[in-house]
C-alpha cells in the first residue's frame, strides 16, 4: 500500500489552538442556520454540523461467528473495547435497535420495546458503552422502529412496555392497521376480525414480517412519544434513527421528534429523491434522511463513470436539490450490504470481500468523496474495520478544513475516469479527486492532505482560510502528521496536538 503522504500546516501552535477551540464551540449548535436552511429551528437537525457518524454494527454482527470474520463482532462488550478509537474519530455512533428480549436477532421486530436484554448484550452492558462514548464526547443514536412491532404469542397480541415516569402501554390489535395481513391470513389468531376490532387504514407501504402499527391512534401516538422520550431520559440515547419510515406518514414521526426533542433525527426512506422530499415536507423538516440516491450515484465509481458524482449532470442526491442540510450520507448499510440476501444486489463493492485491491480503491475512494461533501457523513463499520487508518485520516482533514453539512461545492468537474471538486468548509477548504486518472497538479494555494488507495485512488489537498495564518517572531513551525491509536496526531514543536488544537501532550 501506498504510504499515506505527510503535509505542513502553515499555523502557529498558539494561533490554531485558540481559533479552532473557539470556532468549534459553535459549530452543530443548530439553533442558527444558513442564509440558504429552509428551516431556521428544525428538530433533530443541528445546522452547519461537523459532526461524522459510524453505525457501529452490520447485519448479524452480534453472532458469536462474527468475530471469525474480517469486520468483527459488535455486542456491546466488543465496542466497549473499541471506545478509544470510536470516540478518537466519530461525533456520532449509530446503534442497532437495543429492545428486546433476547432471541429477536438484529432487533427489527423486537417484541418489548421496554426490554432492553437483546441479542447484542444486557442492559447494563448497553449502559456501560453509552456512558464510554459521553465520556469521550460521542454522542449515540437509538434505532427506533415505530412502524411494525413482534408479537407476544400469537399474531395479534404484545408484550407490555413498562417506561417508568412515562408510563405502563399495552398495545392490542386494535391498534395494529385493519390491512394488515394478520385480520385475512387464516393462520392469524385475529383473522377476520371486525373492524371495530382494528386499526385504520395504514399510512404508508406495508411491511409482512410483524405486524403494522396504526399510528392514527391516540394511545399509538402516545405509545411512541413515551418511548422515544424514555430512550432519551432514562436510557441515555441522544437522537434517533427512525427505521422504515416509508411505512407511515410523516406527520407522525415530527410529533414523535418534537415531543422528545432529539439531538440528530434520520429516516431510513429506502427511495428515490422525490419521495424523500416529500417526506421531508411531510415531517416539516424536522428529521434528516439517508442519502439513499447519493448512494446510488457513488455506484459510477465501481462502474467506472465518475461522470455520475457530478451534482450539475447525472448525480442524485440531496444537494443537488439543495437539501444537504438534511442528508445523511452513506456508502453501504446493514441492508444494502450482503447478507446472504437479495439484499446483496444493492452492496456497494461488486464483492463481498471488502480487502481485495479493486474493492479497497472502490471503498476509499467513495470515502474520499463522501467525507469532504456536505450532509453528515456516516461511515459503515465494515470499511471502517477494513481501512481503519485511511478513512481516520479522511475524517482528521474533514475537521480540519471545518466541512460540515451545509458547505458549499465551489468547483466541479468530472469525466468518465476522474471526479475533482473544491468544498469550503469553517475553516478551510479542500479539493477532492478521485480516478486512476484525475490531475496530479498541485492547486495554487494548497498543501497535499492525503494520498492513497493501492493505486493512488484518491487525493485531497488542503487549504486554511487566512484568518487561521499568524506569523509568529520565530517564523512558521513545521508540523508532522502521525497516527496513534487509532487518532490522528499532529507534532509540531515541543507539543503533540489533536486535529482540533488540543494539546495532549
Amino acid at each position: 500500500m501506498e504510504k499515506i503522504r505527510h503535509y505542513i500546516f502553515l499555523l502557529s501552535k498558539q494561533v490554531f489552538s485558540f481559533f479552532i477551540i473557539c470556532v468549534s464551540a459553535f459549530v452543530c449548535a443548530g439553533a442558527l442556520a444558513s442564509g440558504g436552511a429552509l428551516h431556521a429551528t428544525n428538530v433533530g437537525v443541528p445546522a452547519e454540523c461537523e459532526d461524522v457518524m459510524l453505525q457501529a454494527f452490520y447485519w448479524d454482527s452480534y453472532n458469536a461467528n462474527a468475530s471469525s470474520t474480517k469486520y468483527g463482532r459488535t455486542k456491546w462488550i466488543d465496542l466497549l473495547k473499541d471506545t478509544t478509537a470510536i470516540t478518537a474519530n466519530f461525533d456520532v455512533v449509530w446503534f442497532p435497535p437495543s429492545a428486546g428480549p433476547t432471541g429477536c436477532g438484529v432487533g427489527y421486530s423486537a417484541k418489548q420495546y421496554s426490554n432492553q436484554e437483546s441479542d447484542w448484550g444486557t442492559k447494563t452492558g448497553l449502559s456501560n458503552l453509552i456512558k464510554a462514548l459521553h465520556r469521550g464526547n460521542t454522542k449515540v443514536l437509538a434505532d427506533v422502529v415505530l412502524n411494525h412491532r413482534g408479537n407476544l404469542s400469537s399474531w395479534c397480541n404484545f408484550w407490555t412496555d413498562y417506561f417508568g415516569s412515562y408510563g405502563t402501554w399495552t398495545l392490542t390489535q386494535k391498534h395494529i392497521v385493519s390491512n394488515d395481513e394478520g385480520f385475512t391470513n387464516t393462520s392469524s389468531s385475529c383473522y377476520g376480525a371486525a373492524s371495530s376490532e382494528r386499526g385504520a387504514y395504514d399510512t404508508g407501504s406495508n411491511f409482512d414480517g410483524a405486524r403494522d402499527l396504526d399510528h392514527k391512534s391516540e394511545y399509538v401516538q402516545n405509545w411512541s412519544k413515551a418511548y422515544t422520550q424514555w430512550l432519551l431520559n432514562t436510557m441515555n440515547y441522544d437522537g434517533f434513527r427512525y427505521d422504515m419510515t416509508l411505512g407511515f406518514h410523516g406527520q407522525y414521526l415530527k410529533m414523535y421528534n418534537e415531543a422528545a426533542q432529539p439531538y440528530i433525527s434520520v429516516s431510513e426512506l429506502w427511495d428515490n429523491i422525490d419521495r424523500q422530499k416529500q417526506h421531508l415536507t411531510e415531517c416539516e423538516y424536522n428529521t434528516m434522511v439517508f442519502d439513499f440516491p447519493q448512494k446510488y450515484s457513488l455506484k459510477g465509481i465501481v462502474e467506472g463513470s465518475y461522470g455520475k458524482l457530478n451534482g450539475a449532470k447525472s448525480f442524485e442526491g440531496l444537494r443537488k436539490h439543495g437539501l444537504a442540510r438534511y442528508a445523511v450520507t452513506f456508502i453501504d448499510n446493514h441492508d444494502t450490504f450482503n447478507r446472504g440476501t437479495t439484499y446483496g444486489d444493492n452492496q456497494f463493492t461488486p464483492t463481498t470481500d471488502l480487502t481485495t485491491a479493486k474493492n479497497k480503491d472502490y471503498v476509499l475512494q467513495a470515502s474520499a468523496y463522501m467525507l469532504m461533501m456536505p450532509g453528515i457523513p456516516c461511515v459503515f463499520w465494515p470499511h471502517w474495520a477494513s481501512y481503519k487508518e485511511e478513512i481516520n485520516e479522511l475524517i482528521a482533514v474533514r475537521k480540519l478544513a471545518g466541512i460540515h453539512s451545509e458547505s458549499e461545492v465551489l468547483l466541479e468537474t468530472s469525466g468518465q475516469y476522474q471526479y475533482s471538486a473544491t468544498v469550503q468548509g469553517h475553516r478551510g477548504k479542500v479539493v477532492v479527486r478521485v480516478g486512476k486518472y484525475r490531475s496530479k497538479i498541485m492547486p495554487e494555494g494548497f498543501e497535499l492532505a492525503v494520498e492513497g488507495g493501492d493505486r493512488g485512488a484518491y487525493t485531497v489537498y488542503i487549504a486554511m482560510n487566512p484568518q487561521g495564518v499568524e506569523e509568529v517572531e520565530d517564523g512558521m513551525m513545521k508540523s508532522e502528521k502521525f497516527i496513534e491509536n487509532g487518532k490522528l496526531l499532529i507534532r509540531r514543536g515541543e507539543h503533540v496536538y489533536d486535529v482540533l488544537g488540543k494539546i495532549i501532550k
